[in-house]
């Protein structure tokens, strides 16, 4: 009988996440049925949309959602070998049991010197987001200018250096000075702290005098509507977050983002979510993938509120 340990929603947040809204529940799994296999943690996501998920669909009591790469110690399912590894979406636990239709098996041959926590990162969910919002909603061109803030996090670092590779300008802001060093090393065009620079819009249209072609937005709040006059005329926007905002008691996004949509530049404003689905390898070896790793199943609800606090540089990882 083994027993899994899991983070629930105690209590629904009231402002800012705290250590007492998490509990840490423990129960005994039942024995495998046929099809099912028996899931160990290895490595744990924590990402902002946990933050308005949780208000939105979740109640008090519920298993913290989120993704991880599990390990297979017990299989009664021919896909699922035992030792094999899977992408799963089954929260904040160290256990699971899966009848393994919501299974992502991780490839057989994934090589030896690529951490299987990247496909929590820029071989997952952030970097299939990054990709997709740059090639299928924004459409990027070579040459074309960017703009992307919180642009040293999980899906923003690689959204930059896919646009390098492109061959577009990339212009990023970040939380602090060692984010921006990270973001020079790169190979970002030009890069701000948007914490001490003493106007938001001067340091934006100093980074590109002609404005943005594209922007893909992570922060939303004020940098929106200062960033949505930097815009060229019909400049395209992928919305992909708005973690400036996700713990405002009262939502501010819909008024900002109508105001400049309808009155400002003829803006293509496209809502941006994408699924994890097959990982891919295309573009290992072409990128950096810089990881924040906090180690323990304990430390979760620490990690969660490091990072909406921007705590960290790259991927937010959990080493079980």
């Amino acid at each position: 009988m083994v027993q899994a340990k899991s983070w629930v929603l105690d209590k629904h947040f009231d402002g800012f996440p705290k250590n007492s809204d998490f509990k840490l529940k423990v129960e005994k799994l039942p024995e495998l049925k046929n099809g099912e296999v028996l899931l160990e943690a290895v490595f744990l996501s924590v990402d902002p949309y946990m933050r308005p998920f949780s208000k939105l669909y979740m109640k008090e009591g519920d298993v913290m959602i989120g993704t991880q790469v599990a390990k297979v110690i017990q299989s009664k399912n021919s896909t699922f070998p035992v030792g094999s590894h899977v992408v799963t979406s089954c929260g904040w636990t160290t256990h699971s049991i899966s009848d393994g239709k919501e299974l992502t098996p991780v490839m057989a041959d994934w090589p030896k010197d690529v951490p299987l926590s990247l496909a929590l990162g820029a071989i997952g969910m952030p970097g299939l987001t990054a990709l997709h919002g740059l090639e299928d909603v924004l459409g990027l061109k070579e040459g074309e200018t960017l703009l992307v803030n919180a642009a040293a996090g999980a899906v923003g670092s690689v959204v930059g250096q896919i646009a390098k590779i492109k061959g577009c300008k990339v212009v990023g802001s970040a939380g602090s000075e060692a984010k921006v060093a990270f973001l020079k090393e790169l190979g970002f065009d030009e890069a701000f702290n948007y914490k001490t620079i003493t106007s938001l819009e001067e340091a934006l249209r100093k980074a590109s005098p002609d404005g943005y072609d594209c922007f893909f937005e992570n922060v939303g709040g004020d940098f929106s509507y200062v960033a949505f006059q930097q815009m060229k005329y019909f400049g395209r926007v992928a919305v992909c977050g708005s973690i400036s905002m996700y713990n405002d008691a009262t939502p501010q996004i819909e008024v900002i983002y109508l105001y400049i949509f309808n009155i400002k530049k003829n803006l293509n404003l496209t809502y941006l979510c994408c699924e994890l689905s097959e990982i891919s390898l295309s573009l290992q070896g072409k990128l950096q993938c810089r990881e924040h790793v906090t180690k323990g199943f304990e430390n979760m609800p620490e990690a969660f509120m490091g990072m909406l606090q921007g705590d960290n540089t790259g991927k937010a990882i959990i080493a079980v």
